[in-house]
């Protein structure tokens, strides 16, 4: 230990006892969120930025920090203010015949404005999820056919143990890469998914492997070109129907021994990738074959606003439940004052993305989850 650590300890036991404190997770960001300085969606964009893990997660954390989002949610709001106001000039003051009417069809025009930008918005969501969190992808396959390969492959360098002994993954193995265009892969290596004696394998990996495959976003089955398809591989595709997956044929530089024809009847629709991971072949198909699936192509981070935070997408589903209520409402003839109830409520919870409608306790809660300081 160095010999000034304990004066520093010393020193802070002084400042402490005189009044100070340590500062608190998010402090400093929850100051100019109290202080109005930004919004809380702009605060919660800091720990966005801090844990993006690719430049594009980075890019879409920075555009919401600069107050993309808010002046977005803001627009949306005085929308649906300045229509409740209308209502209720009508209701209390009927007798100020300046003031148009509002009718029915009015109420229908504003709220589909507002309805349509946070469908928009939602449409966005699963995209943004992934640029922040990661497509959890899953690669599975039975013993030896180049699972641990193709992850190595994914990050470049040796992260699990490639052998020709089957098993020798007996555990998951986590990383995290980007592919084409920026997309972030939470890949997940497992342990061959079968029956096993090893009761090692069985605790350690096996079934941690069987969950996985039901958490992930994306499963990658891995098939090998050099030997016949076995019952194992069909209980594979089994337990992958109606899941988003590709197929990989891997080690086509062996004599062939599958049916690819087999392999493709299998797949349906899916796509199948044929590699050769020993001499660097097939990646660039396979990660232009995940961009398409997940984006359609080139991820665009320039002028879309993602919306990547799940309290938002929570809070946006509920605006556009509260919206539709409001315009079948109207298609019912219902009373307007009565309709103002569920236009009402969209605007609460579009102010609870940005701060303007949220509890102290919720708030507190949120800033407890960033680093001390912050």
């Amino acid at each position: 230990m160095p010999w000034w650590t304990s004066s520093v300890n010393r020193l802070l036991e002084q400042v402490l006892l005189h009044g100070a404190r340590l500062a608190e997770p998010g402090e400093f960001t929850k100051r100019a969120f109290l202080n109005g300085r930004i919004d809380l969606s702009q605060a919660e964009a800091v720990m966005d930025l801090i844990r993006a893990k690719t430049d594009k997660a980075m890019n879409v954390a920075l555009k919401q920090l600069d107050g993309k989002l808010s002046k977005l949610v803001h627009q949306l709001r005085q929308k649906l203010i300045e229509t409740v106001a209308h209502v209720e000039v009508n209701i209390d003051y009927p007798e100020y015949e300046d003031v148009e009417e509002m009718s029915h069809q009015m109420l229908r025009e504003k709220t589909n404005e507002v309805y349509q930008e946070v469908d928009k918005l939602l449409s966005m969501a699963r995209q943004g999820k992934i640029l922040r969190e990661g497509i959890a992808t899953a690669i599975i396959g039975r013993p030896n056919v180049g699972k641990s390969s193709l992850l190595n492959a994914f990050v470049q360098e040796t992260k699990a143990i490639v052998t020709d002994i089957p098993g020798t993954t007996r555990d998951i193995i986590e990383e995290y890469v980007n592919v084409r265009g920026g997309i972030p892969l939470r890949l997940v290596d497992t342990a061959g998914i079968r029956e096993t004696e090893d009761i090692v394998e069985r605790i350690g990996g096996v079934e941690r492997s069987r969950q996985a495959l039901k958490e992930s976003d994306l499963i990658l089955l891995v098939l090998n070109y050099g030997e016949a398809l076995t019952e194992e591989d069909h209980n594979l595709f089994k337990a992958v129907e109606g899941l988003e997956y590709i197929v990989i044929v891997n080690k086509t530089d062996l004599e062939a021994k599958l049916d690819l024809e087999e392999v493709k009847q299998l797949a349906g629709k899916q796509k199948v990738i044929t590699t050769a991971l020993i001499e660097d072949k097939g990646m660039d198909t396979l990660e232009e074959a995940i961009a398409s699936l997940f984006f359609e192509g080139e991820l665009d981070t320039g002028d879309l606003s993602y919306v990547s935070n799940v309290r938002h997408i929570q809070l946006l589903q509920e605006t556009l439940s509260s919206l539709t209520d409001a315009i079948d409402a109207m298609d019912a003839e219902m009373p307007i004052d009565l309709i103002q109830i569920d236009v009402t409520r969209a605007w609460e919870l579009l102010g609870e993305i940005v701060g303007d409608t949220m509890q102290d306790s919720l708030i507190d809660q949120l800033f407890s989850q960033f680093c001390l300081g912050k």
